[in-house]
């Protein structure tokens, strides 16, 4: 290996489909309407030393989140599962928060960012900052 120095990181996605209102909107916004989207969750996890074979971690191990997903949001109202308006900016967050008390103590590395797609056009990204 080369003396060059950085940082790995992977990135892992899965989909789900999910309906949603914001009703913070102002009457006769399209968005305040109940509507759906399949929505794209893509995690980036990175790790400062990789494990054999080379890994940052197994893709494997990203399955309870999955399972998560699946469980709590796919084919829902978000509206009934989240406490926050269900925008993407706070699902990603919501998301983040899971992933570092659920997921993060049990594997190496750690959670760099979450990415929710309402479309393929449009995505809100939560990064999470550490002291």
């Amino acid at each position: 290996m080369s003396a060059l120095t950085g940082t790995t990181v992977i990135a892992k996605s899965w989909s789900f489909h999910a309906a949603h209102r914001l009703l913070s909107l102002p009457e006769g916004h399209k968005c305040r309407r109940e509507h759906g989207h399949t929505y794209t969750v893509e995690i980036e996890w990175t790790a400062e030393v990789l494990t054999g074979p080379g890994f940052v971690t197994d893709f494997g191990n990203f399955g309870p989140f999955k399972r998560h997903l699946d469980e709590n949001f796919d084919h829902r109202n978000l509206n009934k599962v989240m406490d926050a308006e269900p925008t993407s900016e706070n699902l990603a967050r919501l998301l983040a928060e899971w992933i570092v008390e659920h997921l993060e103590p049990a594997l190496e590395g750690r959670l760099v960012s979450v990415r929710v797609s309402e479309s393929p056009t449009s995505w809100a990204r939560f990064t999470v900052v550490r002291p």
